[in-house]
């Protein structure tokens, strides 16, 4: 977790009233310890196996916290569940690849966006204040070879796959 981050939650906490406890302080642990997208699933998962204290309700209050904070952004990528962006906070501007094959994210910043939307956004009488795309596809390497290492890495590691929209 960068000091960024921990100096806007404490004082965030603080104007709120709030106090640091043992199970808040582990789940912001296992959020910022990586830049990976996560469900709430997959984060009581990854903390089921260090942190049996913590309850499923302080997980969503805490998800809820930081999110009001500005420091979690709630995605929509598309596969009606509530995904989790911890980095936001470094790349605000920032947008979304989802591959409908095999689940995997790819982040990316566009100049050419930027100015785009400041263009339509004036143009229609309003001051943009964030902008975020998501764009589905399909995966090039399983459509060409067969397969796709990312899709058998999902598989293995049980996580979630992306519904077929096609």
């Amino acid at each position: 977790m960068t000091l960024e981050v921990r100096k806007r939650l404490n004082a965030f906490i603080r104007m709120k009233g709030l106090r640091h406890t043992p199970q808040r302080n582990a789940i912001v642990e296992a959020i910022f310890a990586s830049d990976e997208h996560f469900t709430p699933d997959e984060l009581w998962e990854k903390l089921r196996g260090t942190d049996t204290r913590t309850s499923r309700a302080t997980l969503y209050r805490t998800l809820s916290l930081l999110s009001e904070a500005g420091l979690l952004q709630e995605i929509d990528l598309g596969d009606g569940q509530t995904t989790y962006d911890p980095n936001f906070l470094e790349k605000p501007a920032h947008n979304h690849l989802v591959c409908v094959d095999c689940g995997k994210i790819l982040e990316f910043e566009d100049d050419h966006l930027e100015v785009l939307n400041e263009c339509i956004t004036r143009r229609l009488g309003f001051h943009s204040i964030k902008q975020t795309l998501r764009i589905e596809a399909c995966c090039e390497e399983l459509r060409t070879e067969g397969r796709c290492p990312n899709l058998i890495q999902a598989r293995l590691k049980r996580q979630r796959l992306p519904g077929k929209k096609r």
